[in-house]
């Protein structure tokens, strides 16, 4: 193929997308029913947000999504914040996503804990379900109760889930891989009643105990009032951990499946704010608005259906397993993998895919990256005729991940590259089985997601980099904060910048032709000489280079400079050293690739670049940091993949003073 250069066209939907996917199906009834015409995905983009309610209203009967109460209008208020959806409406969430009851495959799972993989059936999925909930209700959850998963990605995490859901209970889980710190921060926050554990698990070939973790996690919870445990890592878990209730017992019981009907914002989960600079922020879901937003997203633009098999490599501490488990709802066979993506080696979800045979696979644009520096060809040493699309979230992938999928993987896929976020637990710039793909690019705007780029002064913009906001409101914008009651901290997150305006803190173009280019977060730009650059920019050019194994790049205001201080931070594969050849290599490459300008006043070499627990560079602590502030103010341990990576970092600055 050769190199791929930005904007590129890969990929272009097969001349009979309209009538063989659900969006084109969809937007054909919308047609006939409003007498519009609604040619392409761009007039039905537009369509969308100008017209909210009837949008929506045409996503609920398209999904058949059930009331127990009617609601009395679609959307009452629309302001931003305090939109109002759906009033009066009582529904439940996990009501749909138990719909079916056969035999067929609901869950699959993959776990380098457990030996061989594990398959639930619609119909023993709902029987757990049931048993859970009962479960749980001996212990005393009733509804409006905050339960607590500190669980892998494994099948008993989405039967609590569902059976809290079913009652009307709150969920709430992080994965086991997060300290004491990183989880007492953000559950103790909703005053949690029962708390589901594992004892450890394996990560690779490494066995990691939990054990301690669980007694300290217990501990620091006034208002547990029981624990259920998981056996994971050991069978005997139960026994060895004081004054639990086994999964076991939990589910002992056969009880028949009820569901709690609830109001359209009632509280489905809660989900957190990475939490690197304080105490992360506790957003709250509700059950109607993931409900609706994650059939539109799933159902049309990823078209998901019953012969689906959905797989999106995940963690239960991040927004990505909410949004897998929700393949349910659209009746698709959600498959589940816990453990090392590189072990033994990087075509390991590969393998999964080829021998599950899923269709949609969903992996982190780091993945893509490393596979791609690997020299790794998947699609030839595998069979992978049954995967027809492969979503990419995370972090966003430049024109070669693009090139490397369809040279490596498969001609004929179609590359999903997706951004969205933790605030609204979606996609709102994604992908459509009726827009091609461009190299560099995400296809297009989400319907009934008014997605604008604006300038400083708050005017929209085409073809130029502006701030990320949606200027309309989203049924999955948050309830709230969790203890926010005036809601202060919710109006202060989104809202200040922009009156009545969500702003997100991301950089976006949206080009010509509807498709848009995510450059990183606007906190963290490199503006030197008025010249603006996302990171993400920044980091195509330098891990590309064979020696780079990753980066990390920070722009610092210079009273000295007007053009400020940029400092750049590389992680080298091991052995190597930062010697001079590599020095000129880097600047040589930034400014043949970037700009002159951009050439680093500094460059480092670090052992580690510091990452979030979901793996997110730290870029904003970073400059902090380096610009004088303590690093107990600058980041949170607990919210941190590896805490030493900030040691090099902060011996650089001690270095300085």
């Amino acid at each position: 193929m050769g190199e791929t250069e930005q904007g590129q066209l890969l990929w272009e939907p097969p001349p009979d997308a309209r009538t063989s996917s659900r969006l084109g199906r969809f937007l054909d009834r919308v047609e006939a029913e409003h007498g519009i015409g609604l040619a392409d995905h761009e007039a039905a983009w537009r369509w969308s947000v100008e017209e909210l309610p009837a949008f929506w209203a045409a996503v609920v009967r398209e999904f058949e999504v059930r009331f127990d109460r009617e609601p009395s209008a679609v959307l009452a208020d629309a302001s931003m914040p305090g939109a109002v959806w759906f009033p009066d409406a009582r529904l439940n969430y996990a009501s749909h996503a138990l719909r079916r009851r056969d035999e067929a495959a609901a869950l699959v799972a993959r776990s380098q804990t457990r030996g061989g993989d594990v398959e639930v059936t619609w119909a023993q999925l709902a029987d757990q379900v049931a048993r859970a909930a009962a479960g749980l209700r001996r212990l005393g959850v009733e509804r409006g109760d905050r339960v607590v998963g500190y669980l892998p990605n494994v099948p008993e995490a989405i039967v609590a889930f569902l059976a809290c859901a079913s009652i009307g209970a709150v969920w709430s889980s992080c994965a086991p891989e997060f300290g004491t710190r990183a989880v007492v921060d953000r559950v103790r926050q909703i005053d949690p009643t029962v708390l589901l554990v594992v004892d450890g698990y394996r990560y690779g070939a490494r066995p990691v105990d939990r054990r301690g973790e669980v007694a300290e996690i217990r501990a620091a919870l006034p208002t547990l009032r029981a624990t259920v445990v998981v056996p994971y890592l050991d069978a005997d878990a139960a026994a060895a951990i004081e004054d639990v209730t086994s999964w076991g017992e939990l589910l002992a019981e056969p009880a028949e499946l009820g569901f709690e009907p609830v109001p359209f914002d009632h509280p489905l989960y809660v989900l957190y704010s990475s939490g690197t600079t304080g105490l992360p922020k506790a957003i709250v879901h509700g059950h109607g608005g993931i409900l609706v937003e994650h059939c539109k997203i799933l159902g049309l633009h990823h078209d998901l259906g019953e012969r689906d098999r959905f797989c999106w490599f995940t963690t239960t501490g991040w927004m990505m397993w909410n949004y897998l488990v929700s393949g349910l709802l659209v009746g698709s066979t959600v498959v589940l993998f816990d453990g090392d993506p590189g072990h033994p080696d990087l075509l390991a979800l590969w393998r999964l895919a080829a021998e599950l045979e899923v269709t949609v696979l969903g992996v982190g644009a780091p993945l893509l990256l490393a596979c791609r520096k690997a020299g790794l060809s998947p699609g030839e040493e595998l069979d992978l005729s049954r995967l027809r699309s492969i979503g990419s979230t995370g972090a966003p992938l430049p024109p070669e991940g693009f090139g490397w999928v369809y040279e490596h993987v498969g001609a004929e896929l179609q590359l999903a590259s997706v951004s969205g976020g933790t605030d609204v637990c979606t996609a709102f710039v994604a992908a459509s089985p009726l827009l091609p793909v461009h190299a560099g690019e995400i296809p297009g705007r989400c319907l009934g997601a008014k997605v604008e780029a604006y300038d400083p002064d708050g005017q929209p913009v085409l073809e130029r980099r502006g701030e990320l906001v949606i200027t309309a409101p989203m049924p999955s914008m948050p309830v709230g904060f969790w203890g926010d009651d005036d809601g202060s901290r919710y109006r202060a997150a989104y809202f200040e910048d922009f009156p009545g305006v969500w702003r997100h803190g991301d950089w976006i173009e949206i080009t010509s032709r509807g498709s848009c280019i995510i450059t990183g977060r606007s906190d963290a730009t490199l503006n030197r000489g008025g010249v603006r650059m996302g990171t993400s920019e920044f980091y195509t050019a330098v891990e590309d280079l064979d020696d780079v194994v990753d980066a990390l790049v920070v722009h610092l205001d210079d009273p000295a400079s007007e053009a400020g201080r940029l400092v750049l931070f590389v992680r080298l594969a091991d052995g190597l050293v930062l010697d001079d050849e590599r020095r000129s290599t880097i600047a040589r490459t930034i400014r043949s690739e970037l700009s002159p300008r951009h050439v680093p006043d500094e460059l480092h070499q670090v052992p580690a670049v510091p990452r979030t627990i979901s793996g997110k560079k730290m870029e904003v602590p970073v400059k902090r940091l380096m610009e004088g502030e303590p690093l107990d103010r600058v980041a949170n341990p607990g919210a941190m993949a590896d805490p030493s990576a900030l040691d090099a970092f902060v011996e650089l600055v001690g270095n300085r003073a």
